[in-house]
C-alpha cells in the first residue's frame, strides 16, 4: 500500500510539473553585459548530473523568456539536460527581440551574438554545466539569431535549431559560413510572417530575407554534405504532413561526426513551433544528441 501511495505522489508531481511553464519551473537570473542588465531563466532538472549539456531557447519578437517553450523542459527531464531561456531587449519600437538588422530595429545598441555565446559560458561555469556541449535554439526573430550565430560564431555552439527562422539579405551580403554547423530548420509552407518563398522587396516590413531554401541551401554548402534523402513524417491526423529533407556526410564537425543538415517542411504550415504536427522538442533534442562529446 505504501508503494501504490509512493508511485501515485510521483506520478502527481511530474504531472503537475508537466503543466507548468518557465516561471514556475525555473530559477531568475541577471547578467551584466555591455551596459545592459540582461535577464534570463535557468531550469535545472532533478536529479541533474554534473557536467550536463546546456539547451539555449531564445524567444521571437515582441515575446518573452516566461513564455518560452515549456515542452524544451519537459525533454530536458527525459534526457538530462539544462534549459536557459534568456530574455531580449526593447528595440527602439518598445518591442522586445534580438538585433538582426530589421528596420524598426534601427538603433538597437545590443550585440546579440556576443551576449548568446558569453552567457552560455557563464551559465556553464556557474551551475557545472559542460561548456563542451552546449546547443541553440529559437523560434521566428530567436531563428534569425540561429542563423547569425552559426555565421558570426559558428564554433560557439555544437549544433542549432531554428524554427521558423530566416537569414536577412543584408546578412547573408556580410557573413558566410566559415565552418560546417549541424543545423535544422522547421518551416511551414504557409507561414506568412516568415514567408517560404522569402521577401526580396520587403513587402513585409522586416527586411529583405532569402527564401528559406536557399537559406538551408547556404548551410548545406558550407558544411559540405554530399547526400540527400526525403521522409516523410508519420502523419497525425487532421494535421500538416511534415517532410524531413536530411542532408547528410559533411565534412566533420566538433566531434568528428560529419556535419549533418536538416529542412523539415510542414506543408501548409503556419508560423509555429509545428507542435500540432510533430514533437518538435523531441525531434530538435534527438539532433542535438548527435553531436554530444
Amino acid at each position: 500500500m505504501r508503494r501504490l501511495i509512493a508511485i501515485s505522489i510521483v506520478l502527481t508531481l511530474g504531472l503537475a510539473a508537466w503543466g507548468q511553464g518557465v516561471q514556475e519551473r525555473c530559477t531568475r537570473h541577471t547578467m551584466k553585459f555591455q551596459g545592459f542588465e540582461r535577464e534570463y531563466y535557468l531550469y535545472t532538472p532533478q536529479g541533474l548530473k554534473e557536467k550536463a549539456p546546456l539547451v539555449m531557447v531564445l524567444h521571437g519578437y515582441g515575446g518573452s523568456a516566461l513564455k518560452g517553450r515549456k515542452e524544451m523542459m519537459d525533454v530536458a527531464d527525459r534526457y538530462g539536460f539544462a534549459v536557459c531561456y534568456p530574455q531580449g531587449e526593447k528595440d527602439p519600437s518598445g518591442k522586445t527581440g534580438w538585433n538582426v538588422g530589421y528596420p524598426k530595429q534601427e538603433g538597437m545598441k545590443t550585440d546579440d551574438v556576443k551576449f548568446i555565446c558569453a552567457l552560455a559560458k557563464k551559465v556553464c561555469r556557474e551551475n557545472g554545466l559542460d561548456s563542451g556541449n552546449t546547443f541553440l535554439t529559437g523560434m521566428s526573430n530567436g531563428g534569425e539569431m540561429c542563423y547569425f550565430t552559426a555565421m558570426r560564431k559558428p564554433k560557439a555552439f555544437k549544433a542549432i535549431a531554428s524554427i521558423a527562422g530566416l537569414t536577412m539579405e543584408w546578412i547573408a551580403r556580410e557573413y558566410s559560413y566559415s565552418h560546417p554547423v549541424p543545423f535544422m530548420e522547421v518551416h511551414g509552407t504557409a507561414d506568412h510572417t516568415s514567408e517560404w518563398y522569402g521577401d526580396p522587396d520587403n513587402s513585409g516590413g522586416w527586411g529583405a530575407y532569402l527564401p528559406v531554401p536557399v537559406a538551408v541551401a547556404r548551410v548545406v554548402t558550407a558544411a559540405g554534405c554530399t547526400t540527400e534523402t526525403v521522409t516523410e513524417l508519420p502523419l497525425r491526423e487532421e494535421h500538416n504532413q511534415v517532410i524531413l529533407y536530411n542532408f547528410g556526410k559533411g565534412k566533420p564537425a566538433a566531434n568528428g561526426r560529419p556535419t549533418e543538415v536538416r529542412l523539415y517542411k510542414v506543408i501548409d504550415g503556419k508560423h509555429s513551433w509545428a507542435l500540432d504536427d510533430m514533437d518538435t522538442c523531441e525531434e530538435i533534442w534527438q539532433f542535438f544528441s548527435l553531436w554530444l562529446d
